[in-house]
């Protein structure tokens, strides 16, 4: 299935998070089709993220800063831009910053989604609201599983377990509230994404290109943990396919739970994944197994990471017809160019377009 551009030319847009690494991308995505896209998030973190350095700016009408939890101001904001189509991505992202700042996850991630679902339940404008979780919000344990969209919910850690609870709250949301109404409703689970521009703090791709561009030693704690891992384009463009049946006449069939990841062959072992990357980037930089590191494990708090994490997207093939193409090796290739061209100081926003409409063309050419 392919995206439709009559669809998306002119419609008005609400990004939450757009601040962020996959909200920028998804802006930019978006502008490209001809939509009219707001932002509403916190500032981006850091001195280098993908929102300034992609000049993400740019291709917004409104761009609001503040907390979700401002229920008050996010009505205004709402009210303002006028959406048709809601992609909630903004949240507390980072697990090992759930065990530092508990209630802060809980209340960016929970209450922020829950917001959200209370201010457009009586919007006669929103068409479709599409909530981005995670594919940390299955119940995991030792053994190999593909999790489906049926899968138990749960969380061994503060930032997954605030994530399943957005998916038990938009549930009954749209049960309570979104039954007989326009707006429709579904959630979004994807598996470890990577691109160029994530700064994202213990973020593995990131610290492969920072130790790999100056061969300098690389630590790993978890070598062998295996991870579902694709390029951010790829489940963004299934959100887009998501929105646009979502909007149709049969929309009934597509709420709810959805799952993008990568095919079975790109769920690798952490080792394998960052030795493609050192590969491709001729290094000389070392890589050091360090299981006890402080900062994922102190007198306070330990870390728990799941083993496995692997997901089964056969929903997402066989209903909206979404299927990755890109090979480990090609995204990789996209990200070590993106990062590449920061460090030579390149124009960020044009590459970035370049890549979006690269990809979008060659999709089209696979798919019928």
């Amino acid at each position: 299935m392919k995206i439709n551009s009559n669809f998306w030319n002119k419609k008005k847009i609400l990004i939450t998070g757009h601040t962020g690494f996959k909200g920028g991308w998804l802006s930019i995505m978006l502008n490209q089709l001809g939509c009219k896209v707001s932002g509403y998030s916190l500032n981006p973190v850091g001195k280098n993220n993908f929102f300034n350095t992609a000049k993400v700016k740019k291709y917004l009408k409104y761009d609001f800063r503040k907390n979700l939890s401002d229920l008050k101001y996010l009505k205004k904001s709402i009210k303002k831009i006028d959406p048709e189509i809601i992609f909630h991505l903004a949240a507390q992202s980072s697990v090992i910053e759930s065990f530092k700042n508990p209630s802060e996850t809980i209340i960016s991630n929970v209450l922020g989604t829950s917001n959200i679902l209370e201010v457009i339940k009586n919007n006669n404008r929103v068409k479709c609201l599409i909530i981005i979780t995670t594919d940390k919000v299955y119940q995991n344990y030792k053994g190999n599983k593909y999790f489906d969209e049926n899968s138990k919910l749960g969380g061994d850690d503060i930032y997954s377990g605030s994530k399943a609870c957005c998916e038990i709250i938009t549930g009954s949301y749209v049960k309570s509230f979104y039954s007989s109404k326009r707006c429709k409703v579904a959630t979004v689970r994807a598996g470890n994404c990577f691109g160029g521009g994530d700064w994202t703090k213990d973020r593995i791709t990131k610290d492969c290109l920072e130790s790999f561009s100056t061969n300098k030693t690389l630590f790993l704690r978890r070598p062998e943990a295996t991870r579902p891992w694709q390029h951010v384009l790829e489940p963004l463009h299934g959100y887009l396919l998501l929105a646009q049946n979502l909007c149709s006449k049969k929309s009934e069939e597509f709420q709810g739970p959805w799952n993008f990841g990568p095919n079975s062959r790109q769920n690798l072992k952490v080792i394998k994944f960052v030795n493609i990357i050192k590969k491709k980037m001729n290094t000389k930089s070392r890589i050091i197994i360090k299981r006890n590191d402080k900062k994922f494990s102190t007198k306070n708090y330990k870390v728990f990471e799941s083993t496995n994490l692997s997901l089964n997207t056969n929903k997402a093939f066989r209903k909206l017809k979404w299927k990755p193409f890109l090979s480990i090796s090609k995204a990789v290739d996209l990200t070590i160019e993106w990062y590449m061209a920061f460090k030579q100081r390149k124009n960020l926003r044009l590459l970035t377009e370049k890549q979006i409409i690269d990809y979008r063309n060659k999709y089209n050419s696979i798919t019928r």
